[in-house]
């Protein structure tokens, strides 16, 4: 189902010639954004390069209902330095929006004209419901929400924007006063705050809520939260885990229990030492916690026992419109897999006949080995991307692979999926997983098993088309206590398939390990023979 949110459009003009580089400038309440893309009608949108700084135009908003001086000069300024970025990078086309703060103060229209006058950007207010509209948009791209109750959530500045959709569809749209700077200056304006006045801005939040949305219709809606306090919270919990916190934290799972314990600890360290918590941007260690308090109340209100982190959000719903994309709807994660893995010149025949052979032994396999259902895309992912590290050499293009996956800008995989399917396409070839390697001793026992699992039959299937000609057509598993034979049916009768059984069984020594079986690969003329 594609959802299509009945708004006017906030870049006002036609899709970009191919090729073209747009820039979009998201200018919210605390930050000041900029995204550059190129746009391809073909692979859509490839980031450029982006910027961003924190202004803070919200601040002192809540009290004098205007923007600060000092505040207007710092954006004005980031603004500048966002322009040139764009004349360097050759962009034909800026599309820039103004969220919350400028949208409420008195003095907001009087800075968008002097952004618009002394730096030639088309600076523009948007209602609240085209805010809502883009971050929607833009979490639509990168998930796949059809057949599910969602509800997004952006936690700017100076507002929470939340927009719930059924099956692809939105139903709701509404804007809150809950913005993490807004709630800081009005309700923990001290260095430090007290656990009485988090507990007081909560209940603030709580009747905000209320107000707003209901909690009985949303109940139990999957809820994906997008932008600064949403990331951060991803990057902290993930360190608390002991994970790295690089650049995958899109897709990162965080209970409500997490978000309360995060509370609690935060409330108890000192301004100074909240800047150095990991994970967290020390710019923005003053309002954390106003805005992990809308969080808590957030899941609490809807009875959500946890969130999804969105690492993409309204600048990227700006690009998107931009590009013409006429389609919200999050693409196949096959096809994304497939575009990544032409971009690196992988032999195209050859990773779609290693996919198509690896899900044949998947499924034979795969309940003897332990495997459950939802491991079946990794393997499959996996077959698609093993060969992209011959991008930078054949040598050691196994563990190329494994960077360029874990890297790689848009593949549609949360960050513990997509480190499992960079570490099984790095074991396609030569040893096996072992815990010696640091990214693989790193990962959880349950986590080392479908590592183990996966790469076995990749393994096996890479070996069965060793000659990158999709000889084989079919495997058949037959397995007694003792032995695996693997009968492997040649794609045009009476053709040579014995380099594919040598590749295959040189490749057999993790499954071999795992089945505890001696692996046999004969072609079904030896089988018969035999017989």
């Amino acid at each position: 189902m594609i959802a299509r949110p009945a708004v006017k459009s906030a870049a006002g003009a036609e899709a970009p010639a191919s090729r073209d580089r747009i820039a979009a400038i998201d200018v919210g309440s605390n930050s000041v954004r900029l995204l550059v893309a190129e746009y391809d009608p073909a692979s859509g949108l490839s980031i450029i390069d982006e910027m961003k700084d924190q202004p803070r135009l919200a601040a002192g908003l809540a009290a004098t209902g205007c923007l600060d001086e000092r505040a207007i000069e710092r954006a004005l300024q980031t603004l500048g330095r966002m322009r040139e970025v764009c004349q360097r990078r050759g962009v034909k086309r800026i599309a820039a929006v103004a969220t919350a703060a400028v949208r409420e103060a008195e003095n907001g229209p009087w800075f968008v004209r002097r952004v618009r006058q002394e730096l030639d950007i088309p600076l523009r207010i948007i209602d609240a419901e085209t805010e809502a509209a883009l971050s929607y948009r833009s979490v639509a791209h990168h998930f796949r929400l059809a057949g599910e109750r969602t509800l997004v959530a952006d936690i700017g500045g100076g507002s929470l924007e939340l927009i719930g959709a059924v099956d692809g569809l939105v139903e709701l749209t509404v804007s809150l006063p809950l913005g993490a700077v807004r709630l800081t200056e009005l309700h923990m304006p001290g260095d430090r705050a007290t656990h009485k006045e988090v507990d007081a801005l909560r209940v603030h939040i709580r009747k905000q809520l209320k107000r707003g949305i209901s909690g009985r219709a949303w109940a139990a809606a999957t809820v994906i939260g997008s932008g600064g306090t949403f990331t951060s919270l991803g990057r902290m919990v993930q360190a608390r885990q002991g994970q790295p916190t690089g650049d995958t934290v899109h897709g990162v799972s965080v209970t409500a229990a997490e978000v309360e314990q995060l509370i609690d600890w935060l409330v108890s360290r000192t301004p100074e030492q909240r800047r150095q918590v990991p994970g967290l941007n020390p710019e923005r260690s003053d309002i954390i916690l106003a805005g992990l308090a809308v969080t808590a109340e957030l899941l609490d209100w809807v009875r959500s026992r946890s969130l999804t982190v969105s690492a993409f959000g309204l600048r990227e719903g700006l690009l998107l419109e931009m590009s013409g994309a006429k389609e919200i709807a999050a693409p196949d994660p096959l096809r994304l897999f497939r575009e990544f893995a032409e971009r690196c010149q992988s032999d195209r025949r050859h990773v779609e006949h290693v996919r198509y052979l690896a899900l044949q032994l998947f499924d034979q396999l795969g309940g003897k080995l332990g495997c459950e259902p939802e491991d079946r895309i990794l393997l499959e992912a996996a077959g698609l991307l093993h060969d992209v590290g011959q991008l930078v050499s054949y040598r050691k293009h196994h563990k190329h692979s494994y960077q360029l996956i874990m890297h790689a800008e848009r593949l549609g995989l949360p960050p513990r999926e997509r480190g499992l399917v960079a570490l099984i396409s790095r074991y396609h070839r030569r040893t096996g997983p072992r815990k010696k390697h640091a990214e693989f001793a790193t990962l959880p026992p349950e986590d080392q098993a479908v590592v183990r699992r996966l790469s076995a039959l990749l393994r096996v299937a890479d070996g069965l088309d060793r000659g990158h000609t999709a000889a084989v057509e079919t495997v058949t598993a037959e397995l007694t206590p003792k032995t695996l034979t693997l009968k492997v049916a040649p794609r045009l009768k009476g053709a040579d398939v014995e380099l594919e059984c040598w590749g295959g069984a040189r490749k057999a020594d993790v499954l071999a390990k795992l089945l505890d079986r001696d692996v046999e690969i004969v072609t079904l003329a030896q089988a018969a023979a035999e017989k």
